[in-house]
């Protein structure tokens, strides 16, 4: 989304985008699209940081690459590692990249991530996303029902 304001209502799935690949960007749009997320997108790591701190994003997809850089400089990435997990417990981390093989556990725990993404299974991207949702909302279902009970 090119504009700096949008409106988010509770009803709303808001997604955050942080890729630099032009059919990378689309394929995870139109997959988070079909399966009704408000999508955000960003071109850099300042525009990045500053959206995810402003909304409670459901989802956050980052590039390996985001921002031109490598997975050992995205800035991004960093800063979401080393975040208070009560800071982003509310989003589930999809990192998408060559070096990844698709919903391999080990590497997206290496990377602080819910899910990793190899670009060569974009085909499936809708699939795969809504199936990180779903494990992550069997996850956090027991721990969510308890705020809600303190509430």
């Amino acid at each position: 989304m090119p504009s700096d304001f949008d409106f988010i209502t509770t009803n709303d799935r808001p997604a955050l985008l942080g890729i630099t690949n032009t059919p990378v960007l689309e394929a995870i749009q139109g997959a988070l699209s079909q399966l009704g997320y408000k999508i955000h997108t960003t071109q850099n790591h300042g525009e990045f940081l500053h959206r995810f701190n402003q909304v409670p994003y459901q989802v956050t997809v980052l590039d390996e690459n985001f921002g031109n850089c490598s997975l050992e400089t995205n800035e991004s990435l960093h800063a979401l590692q080393s975040m208070a997990m009560a800071t982003r417990r509310h989003t589930v981390v999809v990192l998408i990249g060559a070096s990844f093989a698709t919903f391999n556990p080990i590497q997206a725990f290496q990377f602080g991530a819910h899910a990793v993404l190899n670009p060569n299974e974009l085909f499936l991207a809708q699939q795969l996303l809504e199936k990180a949702v779903a494990d992550n909302d069997i996850f956090m279902h027991t721990f969510r029902d308890g705020l809600r009970r303190l509430a």
